[in-house]
């Protein structure tokens, strides 16, 4: 596709919006269930302010993430790629940036159309070209690939290292306090979470999180150095929401934004901010997705004192399914029976099942979208077209991302007629009402605490009628079945 086909007829008052070049926000939980908000029906958990841009926006109940886990969904969200094209996996902290320098993004995209880009936040798409000495300016990252402003997590907050990036370089860094980081060995006379565990002071791990002890929590990887620069997780939320406020108010009144906010809650470790600690009954699971509500009410605030709320179009997502132990003692894994982080859905992250990908997703344009519930299967990485048609930019042939700008402003309910599911390598296909499963075998409740069931052939669910997905129809629908597996054969091989 060379440009996009602008459908004026049957949309016209997109073409207006595509004149007033409206300034453009996602919001990007980590690790937040369809069944952690309650504009879903949660009853569990209160999100009053991310239920605000569900009720007065499209409330989409078909939207997907196009992966299970957060690097793959991510890439695919920013390059409107499937991630299994790259064969993208979960990535380390000190990983090489997976997205090229030359290669179009959704941050691209925005530039070319005038607008100033940021990111910040969780980002976990790689940084540097391998082996990064983070005690110098780290290329290439976020600004390489179309971000002209960037403040981030270098990959998850259970990972080293413990700082943040801004621009490509270390925030707070003493020169004379040097940071080395390693996921190979230790540092010799570094203390771990193994070899002296009175270190861990705010949670203990379960599995995997057993290496250096920063700030009383145990991480993934081994780190040195750095002291001043080291992030405190308990204001984690307040510091990068203050660069968001900074971003808006830094903004030329002459000239659109796009900023892509990746929150980082409600991944492990799970610290909230002391003002949030028992706020929910579910535990610090709970508290931190009260947090993250929070930060997304400050930002609405923030666009509203600005005057700019009537001309942004918000986003709220999260990149994958939920989970409860992922790595830490933190009580999680007690909700269980408790807390329907899936909203009736089975699987999680990690998983092929409906709740590793299908996602809170919600489009808000306050005064511009008629309120609406839409069933419609939509996908992240169709972003970037829509986004294309409406600001009528040009993109590169061979994007898995379509254009469903309809469906996100809530012009239609008609969406994707099918796509592809991803969970740890494995492959799925997904249309409105069906999903088609390879053969999927694991633990009857794994680590994570979904149910991930086993599944010993080729299955097919009606997920309407079937929504944790245990009666196997094929044996009835098997040109369907068919269908769905040579469309999925064919995205294979293209």
């Amino acid at each position: 596709m060379n440009r996009l086909p602008l459908l004026l007829a049957t949309l016209p008052s997109l073409a207006a919006s595509a004149q007033q070049r409206p300034n453009v926000l996602i919001i990007i939980a980590d690790d937040l269930g369809y069944g952690d908000v309650s504009a879903y029906g949660s009853p569990t958990i209160q999100t009053p302010n991310i239920d605000r841009l569900a009720h007065g926006g499209v409330c989409l109940t078909n939207g997907h993430a196009s992966s299970a886990t957060s690097t793959p969904s991510r890439y695919s969200l920013l390059t409107g790629i499937y991630p299994w094209r790259r064969k993208t996996n979960i990535l380390q902290g000190d990983a090489p940036l997976i997205i090229g320098q030359q290669q179009f993004t959704l941050a691209r995209m925005f530039q070319q159309a005038g607008y100033r880009t940021g990111a910040i936040g969780k980002w976990h798409l790689g940084i540097g070209q391998g082996h990064v000495d983070w005690n110098h300016t780290i290329k290439p990252g976020p600004n390489e690939i179309g971000f002209d402003y960037s403040c981030i997590l270098p990959a998850t907050v259970d990972r080293v290292p413990c700082v943040y990036v801004e621009d490509g370089n270390v925030l707070g860094l003493d020169p004379a306090d040097p940071i080395e980081v390693s996921y190979q060995k230790n540092f010799e006379g570094q203390p771990t979470a193994l070899t002296n565990p009175e270190l861990m002071t705010k949670v203990t791990w379960s599995h995997g999180h057993n290496n250096t002890v920063i700030n009383g929590i145990p991480r993934i990887g081994f780190m040195r150095g750095g002291k001043a620069a080291l992030w405190s997780d308990e204001d984690m939320a307040d510091f990068l929401l203050g660069k968001v406020r900074d971003f808006i108010d830094r903004q030329p009144s002459d000239q659109p934004f796009f900023l892509y906010y990746g929150l980082h809650e409600p991944h492990v470790p799970r610290i909230p901010h002391p003002r949030f600690q028992g706020s929910t009954t579910m535990g610090p699971r709970g508290d931190v997705i009260m947090e993250a509500d929070w930060c997304v009410g400050q930002v609405i605030s923030k666009l509203e004192e600005k005057g700019l709320l009537e001309n942004t179009i918000v986003i709220f997502t999260s990149d994958n399914g939920p989970v409860l132990d992922d790595g830490y003692n933190d009580q999680a894994a007690e909700l269980i029976g408790q807390h329907d982080m899936n909203g009736g859905y089975r699987g999680g992250k990690y998983s092929l099942f409906e709740a590793g990908t299908r996602v809170p997703f919600f489009v808000y344009w306050k005064g511009h979208i008629r309120p609406i519930t839409s069933d419609a299967l939509v996908a992240q990485q169709d972003l970037l077209a829509s986004f294309a048609h409406m600001l009528r930019q040009p993109v590169p042939e061979g994007l898995d991302s379509e254009n469903h700008l309809g469906a996100f402003l809530g012009k239609t309910r008609k969406g994707r007629q099918g796509m592809v599911i991803e969970a740890v390598g494995r492959l799925g296909y997904r249309t409105r009402d069906y999903a088609l499963l390879p053969a999927y075998k694991g633990a009857k409740r794994n680590i994570t605490g979904n149910e991930m069931g086993i599944v010993d052939t080729l299955s097919l669910f009606h997920l309407p009628t079937d929504r944790h997905q245990e009666q196997n129809i094929i044996g009835k629908h098997k040109r369907l079945a068919r269908q769905m597996q040579q469309a999925l054969d064919r995205e294979r091989n293209k």
